[in-house]
């Protein structure tokens, strides 16, 4: 792939984590969000390795177990850190702090660890893209900043940003398919004991069903895989903040589809939001070398 088409399959990626929120206001009462999370792992990695078995083009030839097995986990653990930060200290702050913290993980562990400094292209918007992403949630709802709250939300950040790292060196000598049908399957063996901790009849009615399939296939199966597929040519740094547009996915389907209402400070939000993804979408950034983005396996 070359121009700017694998930062566009990184775009669309968040644009499909973005419908995870509505999808999740049509579920069931009874559907628990951390639940919802550990479906929604299970059904996406069924999907993928299903989609590799009838494909079959899995080579388990010069495999990095150590490596795929940290993906796994960092896939893992963020489902129910994002899950409680948001439940303990709210929509807004959890939501504000795991996603923007993510991107500036990112950027510090590519400087220290692989020595790749951020360009100024990339500080401007991830800035622009975390200020709007602030101003987007800070009319949500009554502040409540809770300490244990905000160390699970930057958790989350932090393990987004580690899974992208990870993952990146693995998609360099597999196939993107093979890398996220073997990590979300490995992730959602990690989360099978929530499915006995919470109750899982409403995964039975017809809402149920519709959810799973669409937060399994579409939300977490076919986006992961366009993510995949674009960090082959995309920084780490630069995916994690093309990935902000998540929220501004969630924040306009909410508008359009539930019939919220956004305040004049977060469609300005929205703007920053925008403009800050537009231009590290359209910037002219070289890619890293695989020489530099070699990790220990």
């Amino acid at each position: 792939m070359k121009g700017k088409l694998p930062s566009f399959l990184i775009l669309l990626a968040a644009i499909l984590w973005g419908t995870t929120g509505t999808t999740q206001a049509l579920a069931p009462e009874t559907a628990h969000p951390i639940a919802i999370g550990a479906t929604r792992l299970a059904v996406g990695g069924l999907f993928l390795l299903l989609m590799v078995l009838v494909i079959g083009k899995f080579n388990f030839q010069g495999w990095a177990i150590k490596t795929t097995l940290m993906a796994s986990l960092c896939m893992a653990l963020y489902q129910p850190l994002f899950f409680s930060a948001v439940s303990i200290t709210g929509v807004a702050i959890g939501t504000v702090v795991a996603i923007g913290s993510a991107p500036i993980f990112s950027g510090l562990i590519e400087w220290i660890y692989l020595k790749i400094r951020p360009s100024k292209i990339w500080w401007y918007s991830t800035f622009l893209s975390i200020l709007g992403c602030l101003m987007l949630f800070v009319n949500k709802e009554s502040v409540f900043v809770d300490p244990i709250g905000i160390l699970m939300a930057l958790g989350a950040g932090l393990s987004f940003a580690s899974y992208t790292l990870i993952s990146r060196t693995l998609v360099e000598k597999h196939s993107s398919l093979s890398v996220v049908a073997v990590v979300f399957t490995l992730s959602a063996i990690c989360l099978s004991p929530i499915l006995f901790v919470f109750d899982m009849s409403w995964i039975m009615s017809f809402n149920g069903v519709g959810v799973s399939l669409q937060l399994g296939i579409m939300a977490t199966g076919i986006a992961y895989f366009l993510f995949g597929k674009g960090l082959i040519h995309v920084s780490s740094s630069t995916a994690v903040t093309l990935s902000l547009a998540e929220p501004l996915t969630a924040a306009l389907l909410g508008v359009f589809i539930l019939g919220e209402y956004l305040t004049i400070t977060s469609w300005f939000g929205i703007i920053l939001l925008m403009l800050g993804i537009g231009i590290l979408l359209w910037s002219s950034k070289k890619s890293p070398s695989k020489k530099e983005l070699r990790m220990v396996q």
